[in-house]
């Protein structure tokens, strides 16, 4: 049985939604994809995501890639674990 690997890529498409006070289904239309596939990227079920949805999105909310994405490693690659540790 394989262990599940929790995602270390954030999506915060939700946060930017608001935000922009964009609804949902408004960036479905705008983007050109179904408001099911929107939902799977919102909530950080999607695989994958192609560079012209990305794109899409990016220009129909008028952000950066990095605002819709982030990354956070797990806890032992934390930045302060490392400059804290004592010699």
């Amino acid at each position: 049985m394989q262990k599940k690997q929790n995602m270390s890529i954030i999506v915060n498409l939700d946060i930017v939604l608001a935000k922009a006070k964009v609804s949902s289904s408004e960036l479905a239309q705008q983007v050109g994809i179904t408001p099911s596939n929107l939902s799977i990227l919102k909530t950080g079920k999607a695989k994958a995501v192609r560079f012209s949805t990305l794109e899409a999105i990016c220009q129909a909310l008028h952000c950066q890639p990095g605002d819709l994405l982030e990354y956070r490693g797990d806890d032992t690659d934390s930045p302060e674990e490392s400059t804290n540790e004592q010699i």
